[in-house]
């Protein structure tokens, strides 16, 4: 019987470094340096120079993040802040967190990321700011997005929880907004062993108040200049991430590997690939196709033992926590048909050619729905 492929395995990433994650997390343990400390002030040295930036803050999560640079931005209640609703909520969230009012426009149907030309059709005089997010791995079009800022004076902010390192045109993503918010949550690229996020910056004063806001608003211990955040980094993350940190770029190059097989191996027209635009490098955080037959798709998936995920099933503008904004469906026409169609294959360094193979076969064999209702497959193509 063929093994199950999992959609996700972290203990496989694990393994390898085991010893120096202990050693690590023991040299923080026997310091007691719980909160900060100097392993998250060593991750953000050694995190703002890979992104080539002047400042990286150590936090919490990428909640955090995305919440602490919309404060930095200026945005507040009354404001309205563009971005994407085909995203993890936590965009959203950071919008609502400081009174402002998310504004969606569509995503492009070939790098699903914000469209740029739907952008200038919800400007509005109370927009303030734009966060376009790295989806699944691959950048957003920066330069057009950047242009559209400056010409409306808007706040840039990317989310790039995804996208840890992704490639735009010549550089890194990170280097148009005035801030870039990460998420090291544990399914991520560069994961932690729990909660983890960072604000980058190449602005001074942005940074030294990020700083002081993640610390209960503090510059000095006990004197608070305004109303801040526990948002700190712990110091066990921080040591860790500085672990993981100097093989990411290998599991970049792992994540590529596989996708890259994948491309050339699927040959299903039941089911669509996912592209990379010509002026994009993506890490492939997760690798999602589109299917009419998902239900279908999903039970052929599981029968063969194949791990998947669905990110995301439903788009912002259709939660219940925004339905007061009145937007109903048909409103992004491009959003709900990748929500609707949606479905995440296992993409992870770790996965061996077997494996690789082992979710072409099945994936090239699924051939839908019949007239009589039933999910089939080609015979012999998957195997058993």
């Amino acid at each position: 019987m063929t093994n199950p492929v999992p959609y996700l395995d972290i203990k496989a990433q694990l393994a390898p470094l085991r010893s120096e994650i202990d050693e690590a997390i023991r040299e923080t343990v026997d310091a007691c340096s719980f909160c900060l400390g100097p392993s998250v002030s060593r991750f953000e040295k050694e995190f703002a120079e890979y992104c080539d930036v002047k400042h990286a803050v150590g936090l919490n999560s990428g909640t955090s993040a995305l919440h602490l640079a919309l404060i930095l931005a200026g945005v507040g209640p009354g404001d309205e802040v563009i971005t994407t609703p085909m995203t993890f909520v936590a965009t959203a969230w950071a919008i609502s967190y400081v009174g402002a009012t998310p504004v969606f426009a569509d995503i492009h149907p070939d790098t699903w990321t914000l469209d740029p030309e739907r952008i200038e059709e919800v400007i509005t005089p109370r927009t303030k700011a734009v966060i376009p997010v790295h989806l699944y791995g691959h950048a957003a079009d920066m330069d057009a997005i950047a242009q559209i800022c400056g010409r409306h004076g808007l706040a840039l902010i990317e989310d790039a929880a995804q996208s840890h390192g992704a490639g735009y045109k010549e550089g890194r993503i990170g280097r148009h907004g005035s801030m870039t918010c990460f998420s090291f949550y544990p399914g991520k690229n560069l994961g932690a062993c729990g909660e983890g996020g960072a604000l980058i910056t190449n602005d001074d004063a942005l940074a030294e108040r990020a700083i002081a806001l993640r610390n209960h608003g503090s510059y000095e211990r006990y004197y608070h200049e305004e109303i801040g955040y526990n948002y700190r980094m712990e110091g066990i993350q921080g040591a860790v991430l500085s672990v993981k940190l100097p093989h990411l770029e290998t599991w970049t190059e792992g994540r590529r590997r596989v996708a890259k097989a994948y491309h050339e191996g699927m040959k299903n027209p039941k089911v669509t690939l996912p592209t990379e635009a010509e002026w994009a490098k993506s890490v492939w955080h997760l690798f999602v196709v589109r299917t009419v037959d998902r239900e279908a798709f999903i039970n052929h998936l599981e029968t063969e033992k194949v791990g998947y995920g669905v990110h995301y099933p439903v788009p912002l503008h259709l939660q219940k926590c925004y339905e007061h904004l009145g937007l109903a469906r048909g409103a992004f026409p491009v959003s709900e048909k990748l929500a609707d169609e949606c479905v995440s294959l296992p993409i992870f360094p770790e996965l061996n050619d077997d494996q690789i193979q082992r979710v072409i076969d099945v994936v090239n064999a699924f051939r839908g729905i019949n007239s009589h209702g039933a999910i089939t497959a080609e015979a012999g193509q998957a195997g058993v």
